[in-house]
């Protein structure tokens, strides 16, 4: 193989590939990227063998046809350090060199045709997204989905597919998100009324692709797999097994308050608050009455902080206590200047809505 590349192109798609290789794995060819030199275009290619990418390249000039596998971290280093336009790859026979105006690299690799096979995008798609569309609600879902958790369906963001609809759901077990966004049309028979439950790490994926906005995402369920396409990008994944927790049960139906508030506002007001708060709690008390809200932190050994801020609200009180952090991630991932509250007793989740789209539940902690 042998080929020139657009340095700032090709960077570009390998941060994007080399995102999915995994930090630790026995497996060492894993930690490489698989370069293929087709015609005009190369791709480039990684998977963790539950997540798979390939990202083509079109700004290239294929001067020999061919396969290669490099690890990741280096090729990465090496094309991002490098100050020039265009840099020559040739490789043969598990070597590769890299060659700039004033720099030459060798490198060892592995043998291509051990390398594992990526899935591509063939036949019709069952979805059609836009990507902008996509990208916004996995933003106002993906944070609330759980970090570490025993229950595995709880990593990953469930898909509710209907006809020209779709609702992202993530939920921790302590706060859940649901997102609504429009399809380009309907979805096909085979995944319409269907639940998928997508990985985090893919959903990431999808929001870190640098297409235009306009572009369209396709989508294919094959099996236990996903397959995503977008412009030069197609993102494979193995879906999430187990059974996604029946969250409309734990959505309040009915509220003692509901008011408006100002995102911003609203969103420095929790932070200040939280300053002020111990490491056994983590909790703000929220208190509610005629024309203001108060949000207080309290920390024994450090001191208080109240903020306090007005609202048009003429009801009876109401007091309840929240993990701040969970506030702030909702509220800076909202577009809109407001957003509605809607809270119950101090033993009954609170529910932030935000347009006719999202809906953020969160449970309340006791502050003793």
């Amino acid at each position: 193989m042998k080929i020139e590349l657009n340095r700032t192109a090709f960077a570009e798609a390998l941060s994007l590939a080399a995102s999915v290789v995994p930090a630790r794995t026995p497996k060492p060819i894993l930690r490489c990227v698989q370069l293929t030199a087709e015609k005009s275009a190369v791709t480039i290619s990684a998977t963790d063998l539950e997540v798979g990418i390939n990202c083509i390249v079109s700004e290239v000039s294929v001067i020999k046809e061919g396969k290669a596998v490099v690890p990741a971290d280096m090729l990465s280093a090496i094309v991002r350090e490098s100050s020039d336009d265009v840099l020559l790859l040739e490789a043969n026979e598990g070597k590769c060199e890299i060659k700039g105006t004033d720099s030459h690299f060798n490198i060892l690799g592995q043998e291509a045709n051990q390398y594992p096979q990526v899935p591509h995008f063939d036949g019709e798609a069952d979805l059609e997204i836009q990507l902008s569309a996509i990208q916004a609600a996995i933003k106002q879902s993906l944070f609330a989905t759980a970090k570490e958790s025993t229950r595995y369906a709880l990593s990953g963001v469930l898909w509710e597919v209907k006809g020209k609809k779709m609702s992202l759901v993530a939920t921790d077990g302590r706060r859940l998100a649901r997102v609504r966004a429009n399809l380009n049309s309907a979805a096909s028979e085979k995944i319409s009324s269907s639940k998928l439950i997508v990985p985090a790490k893919t959903m990431a994926l999808v929001e870190r692709m640098g297409a235009e906005e306009k572009e369209i995402v396709a989508v294919k369920i094959i099996d236990n797999q996903i397959v995503m396409r977008c412009a030069n990008v197609v993102i494979s994944s193995n879906l999430v097994e187990g059974n996604f927790p029946k969250y409309e049960d734990i959505i309040p139906k009915d509220y003692d308050v509901k008011i408006v508030l100002q995102t911003e506002a609203t969103l420095s007001a929790v932070r200040r608050a939280s300053l002020l708060t111990s490491e056994e709690s983590r909790g703000i008390r929220v208190s509610i009455e005629k024309g203001k809200i108060t949000f207080s932190g309290k920390a024994p050994e450090a001191g208080d902080a109240i903020i306090k801020m007005a609202i048009d609200y003429s009801g009876g009180s109401v007091e309840i206590g929240f993990n701040p952090q969970f506030i702030i991630d909702a509220l800076r991932v909202l577009d809109e200047q407001e957003f509605e509250m809607e809270l119950g007793g101090p033993d009954r989740p609170g529910l932030i809505k935000s347009g006719s789209k999202f809906m953020y539940v969160l449970m309340p902690i006791n502050l003793g």
